[in-house]
């Protein structure tokens, strides 16, 4: 992706402030397609709600008893832990982890050589 000419677009009103700022500088720095607009809003909603789920887990603590009382995780353990899963798998999808300044103006080869990745299967040697 390549600096964008205008950032138009508005983000979600129902992003918090923090979030809403990233979500401009993204805009305004990549050139995005619609599809990854929604994508960038998506990993922001999922960002949002993995700080409340942190936020409840500060107040709450990390544990409750059951009616016996047995120890077990609140239910926001899990939710902070898929929505910062789901977050960074939405930022790696659109391209994020890729600096704009890395890729050459006018060297798409580059571009796509940087972000292939190659795995070899070597034999053990015995």
């Amino acid at each position: 992706m390549i600096k964008s000419k205008s950032a138009a677009q508005k983000p979600p009103k129902h992003l918090r402030t923090a979030t809403s700022h990233w979500w401009n500088e993204v805009v305004a720095e990549y050139a995005l397609d619609s599809h990854h607009v929604r994508l960038l809003t998506k990993a922001c909603e999922a960002f949002d709600r993995s700080e409340q789920a942190r936020e409840a887990l500060l107040k709450h603590g990390l544990t409750f008893e059951d009616r016996f009382g047995s120890p077990h995780a609140r239910p926001e353990c899990a939710i902070e832990r898929d929505s910062r899963l789901a977050f960074a798998r939405l930022v790696r999808e659109i391209g994020l982890d890729v600096s704009p300044k890395t890729i050459p103006a006018n060297d798409l080869t580059a571009f796509v050589w940087s972000t292939t990745r190659v795995f070899s299967i070597e034999s053990p040697s015995y």
